[in-house]
């Protein structure tokens, strides 16, 4: 089968005769993807610019291989392709991951990301990762550019929108980092979820009054929980994750129903925004856990 034109070196048009060789035996030097489309697909279509694409940009850290289903049935019947466009990793020899259907850019820089981790940074993986180190460094007014550079590049990129809408927040632009989570195509994205948290987080610290004044009508009554409550809010705001959440554990260890579990709630919402994995949440969660089965 003859090479398409606007095909390169990394990427190959395989037909039976060629799987052996050009997949199988190929993928034991480098990670080989295959493609399998059809002429009738239509989001086969769609699908194929992305992908090539990608490998393109990885500059030989994987090879694509395209496999026309009506012009290699044998290979398709093998492999049990049920539907088209399925892409399928081979790693030194064998099958190693797949999906099936149509995926955006970044979803499939993660795909090829798992299997070939040497691959280069894309130019969006990059600015983002220039955004997210300037507002580690809280440098507010560089990581916003970034995070608008990559929107113009990939407009529903959740982690563009999530980046800008948590500048936006900790600028205390609540209504513009509203209306920036709201163009996020899937909401229930872990980034975009997180910057929802936390703007509701910011919105009520910012009505609670300051940590100090907190504390003092705190003292007068240690069982005002909606002080309490309110101090936890104060503090998270201020960075003191720890004491945020020991604030809002001692409700929930005293009173496990207050305010319709409010404590519990909020406590899950601080874990969101720091993420699954982080140390916070991890100890977190475990002394929550202790308070639930206690």
């Amino acid at each position: 089968m003859q090479q398409q034109d606007n095909h390169s070196q990394y990427i190959i048009d395989v037909d039976m005769s060629g799987f052996v060789s050009q997949v199988i035996e190929k993928s034991t030097q480098v990670p080989v993807i295959v493609d399998f489309w059809a002429p009738w697909c239509e989001p086969c279509k769609t699908l194929g610019p992305i992908i090539e694409k990608v490998v393109q940009e990885a500059a030989g850290a994987v090879i694509l291989a395209k496999v026309n289903i009506d012009e290699a049935k044998e290979i398709a019947e093998q492999m049990q392709i049920r539907s088209v466009p399925t892409v399928v990793a081979f790693v030194e020899g064998r099958p190693v991951d797949a999906f099936a259907g149509i995926k955006s850019e970044s979803e499939i820089r993660e795909f090829l990301g798992k299997i070939a981790p040497n691959m280069a940074p894309s130019e969006i993986e990059t600015i983002l990762n220039f955004a997210n180190e300037a507002y580690a460094a809280d440098n507010l007014d560089e990581a916003g550019a970034a995070f608008s550079q990559a929107l113009q590049l990939e407009a529903e990129n959740p982690l563009a929108i999530a980046g800008l809408a948590n500048v936006l927040v900790k600028l205390g632009d609540h209504e513009n980092a509203e209306q920036v989570l709201s163009g996020a195509p899937d909401q229930s994205d872990p980034a975009i979820s997180a910057a929802i948290a936390a703007l509701e987080v910011a919105k009520l610290s910012s009505e609670v009054g300051d940590i100090e004044s907190l504390k003092a009508t705190l003292e007068k009554n240690v069982d005002d929980h909606q002080t309490r409550f309110d101090l936890s809010l104060a503090l998270w705001a201020n960075g003191a994750q720890e004491e945020a959440a020991d604030e809002l554990l001692h409700i929930f260890a005293v009173d496990k129903e207050w305010q319709d579990d409010a404590a519990r709630k909020q406590l899950l919402k601080y874990f969101e925004m720091a993420g699954p994995t982080d140390p916070f949440t991890i100890a977190t969660r475990r002394k929550l856990s202790s308070l639930l089965f206690s």
